[in-house]
C-alpha cells in the first residue's frame, strides 16, 4: 500500500522534440499520449519540455542547454523522474544521466513498466519480462561498481569477470530461459486453438484504450476487465459467441500504440498470433479522438507488420456517444469548415464512404446502433461459414 502511494505521487516531467519528421502539433499530440502512459503508471507531469532541433542530439538527445533548464528545474522542485517521447540509445541514456542526476526513462521503458503492471496471466508475465531482459541488456552500465573481480585466490588472479560481465551473462541466460518457457506457451496456445475446431474466429483489434473491451462483454455477455486507461487488457481473451444461427469464437487482443517497442511486438508473438489466425478483425476506432484517422493508420501499419493487412475487416467506430464537434456561426462567413467541425453524417461522406472497408459507428458504453452492429457481423461471418462448410445446414434454428 505504501509502495502505492509513493507511485502515485511520483513528480515527472516529459521531453519531446520537433523536428522535420515531427512538427509542433504532431509533438503535442505524442506528448499528449506519453502523458496519459505516465497517469496510467501512477505518475504526476508538473511539466513539460520540447525542444525544436533537426534530428536529436547522437549524444544527449536534447541539446546541453535546454538539458540544463531541465536539470535546473527538477533540481528546483525536486522532480524524480524525465521521461522522453522517443527511445533512448544506451549512450543517450548514460550521459543524460549524469547531467541531470534522476531517473530517466523513454516512451519504450514506461510502456514494459505498464505492461508489467498488468500483465496477469504466466504468459503475460513471461512474454513482458523477456521484452524488459532485452531492453536492459545493452543498457547496463554503472550498475555495479563496488566489485571489479568475481573472485580470486591461488591460480585466480588476473581480470577475471567484471561484476557487469557476470550481470550481462545472467540476463543472457534468462533470455535463453524464458525463450524456451514461451516456446512451450506457443505450443499449449497452438493445440488451445486446435482444438478449438474449425469455428469461425472473430479478432478485436485496435488502438489501445477504444473500448475493445468493453465491446466485447456487451457482445459475449462476459466480464472482461475494461477500464479507460492505456492497455488495460494484455490477456488474450476468447469467448464463443453466438448471433442467430451461427456460433463463433471472438478474441480481444492487445491495444497497438504509436512507436510500440519492437521487442513487445516480438515477445507477444504468441498473443498476435490469435489475430494472425482470425479470420475477421473487428478493427474498433475511437471516433471521439481528435486524432482517430493516425490510430488507424498505426494500426494498419502492425497488422502489415504481423502479415494480416489482407483478412476481411470490418471498421467498428465506437464512442459515438463522446463525440464531439466545433460548430460555425451562420453569420461566420471567414472560418473555413474542416475536420474539427465535421458532425458523424459529415465523416460518412467522407473517405469512409469510398473505403473498401466496410464500417458501423456504435457506442458500446450506451449499446447504440449495436443491433445494426450485429447483423453486420453476422453478415461477415456467414459468408465464412459458408465457404468453409458448403453443405451445413446451420447449428441453430435462425431467431431474432
Amino acid at each position: 500500500m505504501i509502495d502505492q502511494i509513493e507511485a502515485i505521487s511520483e513528480k515527472v516531467v516529459l521531453i519531446g522534440v520537433i523536428t522535420q519528421f515531427q512538427d509542433e502539433t504532431k509533438s503535442k499530440e505524442y506528448l499528449d499520449e506519453l502523458e496519459f502512459l505516465t497517469l496510467t503508471a501512477g505518475g504526476i507531469v508538473i511539466k513539460r519540455f520540447v525542444q525544436r532541433v533537426d534530428k536529436p542530439n547522437p549524444k544527449t538527445f536534447l541539446g546541453i542547454g535546454k538539458l540544463e533548464e531541465v536539470k535546473q528545474f527538477i533540481d528546483t522542485n525536486e522532480v524524480g523522474t524525465a521521461i522522453f517521447d522517443d527511445e533512448l540509445t544506451p549512450g543517450q541514456l548514460r550521459n543524460i544521466e549524469k547531467i541531470l542526476n534522476c531517473k530517466i526513462l523513454d516512451r519504450t521503458n514506461l510502456i514494459l513498466d505498464i505492461f508489467a503492471q498488468r500483465a496477469q496471466t504466466s504468459s503475460a508475465k513471461t512474454q513482458v519480462e523477456l521484452a524488459q531482459n532485452q531492453y536492459i541488456l545493452p543498457r547496463l552500465t554503472k550498475l555495479w561498481t563496488h566489485l571489479d573481480k568475481q573472485k580470486g585466490g591461488i591460480g585466480m588472479r588476473g581480470p577475471g569477470e567484471t561484476e557487469i560481465e557476470t550481470d550481462r551473462r545472467i540476463i543472457r541466460d534468462k533470455i535463453g530461459l524464458l525463450k524456451k518457457k514461451l516456446e512451450t506457451i506457443d505450443m499449449q496456445m497452438a493445440v488451445q486453438r486446435k482444438n478449438r475446431g474449425k469455428m469461425v474466429r472473430v479478432a478485436l483489434v485496435g488502438y489501445t484504450n477504444v473500448g475493445k473491451s468493453t465491446l466485447m462483454n456487451v457482445i459475449s455477455k462476459s466480464d472482461v476487465f475494461a477500464e479507460n486507461k492505456l492497455f488495460a487488457t494484455l490477456d488474450t481473451t476468447v469467448r464463443k459467441v453466438v448471433i442467430k444461427n451461427i456460433p463463433f469464437l471472438m478474441t480481444d487482443t492487445v491495444g497497438f500504440i504509436r512507436k510500440l517497442p519492437t521487442q513487445l511486438v516480438e515477445s507477444f508473438k504468441s498473443t498476435l498470433d490469435e489475430v494472425r489466425e482470425a479470420d475477421l478483425l473487428l478493427h474498433v476506432v475511437d471516433i471521439s479522438h481528435p486524432h482517430f484517422e493516425d490510430h488507424i493508420a498505426s494500426v494498419n501499419s502492425i497488422l502489415l507488420d504481423i502479415k494480416c493487412g489482407d483478412k476481411p475487416t470490418l471498421i467498428v467506430f465506437n464512442k459515438i456517444d463522446a463525440y464531439e464537434y466545433e460548430t460555425i456561426d451562420e453569420d461566420d462567413l471567414m472560418t473555413e469548415k474542416g475536420k474539427e467541425h465535421y458532425t458523424l453524417q459529415d465523416w460518412k461522406k467522407t473517405w469512409m464512404n469510398d473505403y473498401d472497408v466496410e464500417s458501423i459507428f456504435i457506442s458500446a458504453l450506451n449499446k447504440d446502433n449495436l443491433e445494426d452492429f450485429k447483423e453486420k457481423v453476422y453478415e461477415e461471418v456467414k459468408k465464412i461459414h459458408v465457404q468453409r462448410f458448403p453443405y451445413n445446414d446451420f447449428l441453430f434454428e435462425e431467431y431474432q
